[in-house]
């Protein structure tokens, strides 16, 4: 008998440890390959994580790969898919994902009210809380005579008083592939001529362009808003300009996060509900009000007084696709430019 109620007590025992396994095993999970820094995306996830109770397990890109690491990997693992959800940096890299098969669509409730420019018609991507491509000039430099467009990089008037990062990396090389679909190769080769003529210097980083600036070194540099607004918060003597306003003129570029649903992923479901969450006003004014300082696409959305409404500025339209396409077609271009 008492052989028999040892043995029970053991069945009982594996029976109990195999359930809490399998309740353990069954929570509710989702997993996400994020582009966008760490620092500003690993909050907004783990609040979602504690409002769903949806466990997110996050696979971060590095410095070094930023942009391209997470999306190599997901086409690597286009057969076996091991995400559920990309959260994108800005759209280029979500418009390659659709072209390779790697994303599925998903329409958002959330993202109804986004402006038709910043999501993919067919539902592969979808953008939110976005980054503005400004000028940071110099504040000894008069409102007046500050530089206006994207084509004062080759106005005599600021000859030797510019910088601009390294086109061959990160949004300045994006930006040189927007360009390229605008204005096509020669308009591009021409451009990058004339600021060259003009003593453009070229920097490591949008981060280190603004550095410039701030010291005197450079008058102007075109940036990432976030490196604008991080430097005046921080009292440098510089201001953020919005490029290319004035009557005829195309806009300002507006680079967005994207939001993709991998296919085939093993958490669809859960993936759905990351998106929504990463699409909503709350999502978009939690990144507003971050040192990230990024521009809600929703209208009405709360922002600081140094983060302007979607609705304030005229913006650049862009084909985000046919960006994904120039960006092989401009980069042979911008690295003989550089001289590499």
């Amino acid at each position: 008998m008492r052989k028999f109620r040892g043995a029970a007590v053991l069945f009982l025992g594996v029976f109990l440890g195999s359930g809490c396994t399998r309740s353990a095993a069954s929570k509710a999970t989702v997993v996400v390959y994020v582009s966008e820094d760490r620092v500003f995306s690993e909050p907004v996830l783990k609040e979602f994580e504690a409002r769903t109770g949806i466990r997110v397990r996050a696979v971060y890109d590095t410095e070094e790969t930023k942009g391209t690491g997470v999306m190599n990997r997901l086409i690597a693992e286009k057969g076996n898919p091991q995400a559920d959800v990309y959260w994108a940096n800005e759209p280029i890299r979500a418009a390659v994902l659709k072209q390779r098969g790697v994303a599925a669509p998903y329409k958002s409730p959330q993202a109804a009210d986004i402006p038709e420019g910043f999501k993919d018609p067919d539902g592969y991507w979808t953008g939110f809380s976005a980054r503005a491509r400004v000028f940071v000039v110099n504040s000894r430099i008069a409102p007046d005579r500050e530089p206006k467009s994207i084509r004062s990089y080759t106005d005599p008037a600021w000859k030797g008083k510019s910088v601009i990062a390294n086109p061959l990396f990160g949004t300045t090389a994006v930006h040189m592939a927007v360009l390229w679909t605008l204005w096509g190769e020669k308009g591009v080769r021409d451009f990058l001529a004339a600021a060259k003529q003009n003593g453009v210097k070229i920097s490591t980083s949008n981060g280190e362009s603004a550095d410039f600036v701030a010291s005197g070194e450079s008058d102007f540099s075109l940036v990432d808003s976030d490196d604008a607004v991080s430097r005046i918060r921080r009292k440098r003597p510089l201001r953020m300009v919005f490029p290319d306003q004035g009557g005829g003129e195309a806009g300002t570029l507006l680079l967005p996060n994207a939001a993709v649903l991998v296919a085939g992923g093993p958490h669809p479901a859960e993936g759905k509900k990351l998106i929504d969450y990463l699409l909503s006003k709350e999502t978009e004014r939690k990144l507003a009000f971050a040192d990230c300082a990024q521009i809600p696409l929703h209208r009405g959305v709360e922002t600081p007084k140094d983060v302007p409404g979607i609705e304030s500025v005229k913006w650049l339209s862009v084909d985000f696709g046919k960006v994904a396409q120039a960006l092989d077609a401009v980069r042979p271009v911008v690295k003989e430019w550089v001289g590499y």
